[in-house]
């Protein structure tokens, strides 16, 4: 048994995995309603700019653990919440044209930009640990 000795700082460490796809789109479920509950207690489901907002919100959240194939599901979900809490009280899917291809485009928008901010800040500070290692 040989018992080797080595500096902890002068191993590289990985850049982290993101999620798996089902995990985050089952976050996406329950932060979505969760989201919707809380906004329908303080009594601003009214606002549709809110609703959506909080949403982008997130999405944006999400899209940093995730994947960037996760992005449509995530804003898929979302909407869901979104056309069924805040557009359509009844809890009832619809579809009106362009504001609801905005509103998906909107959440999928903030998916990938939480996806792109992970992933450069994973690169910036691979790149800082290699550089002031190398010396």
């Amino acid at each position: 048994m040989r018992v080797e000795w080595r500096v902890f700082r002068a191993q590289a460490r990985p850049v982290p995995e993101p999620l798996a796809t089902p995990r985050v789109l089952g976050a996406a479920n329950a932060g979505a309603f969760a989201a919707v509950a809380l906004l329908g207690v303080c009594g601003r489901l009214t606002d549709p700019e809110t609703v959506l907002a909080v949403l982008c919100a997130l999405a944006v959240g999400l899209g940093v653990c995730a994947r960037l194939v996760a992005a449509p599901g995530i804003a898929v979900v979302c909407w869901i919440f979104l056309n069924c809490a805040a557009i359509n009280p009844r809890w009832q899917l619809s579809w009106a044209g362009y504001p609801e291809a905005g509103r998906i485009g909107f959440l999928l928008a903030a998916a990938v930009l939480g996806t792109v901010i992970a992933r450069i800040s994973h690169a910036r500070r691979a790149y800082r640990r290699t550089t002031a290692g190398g010396g």
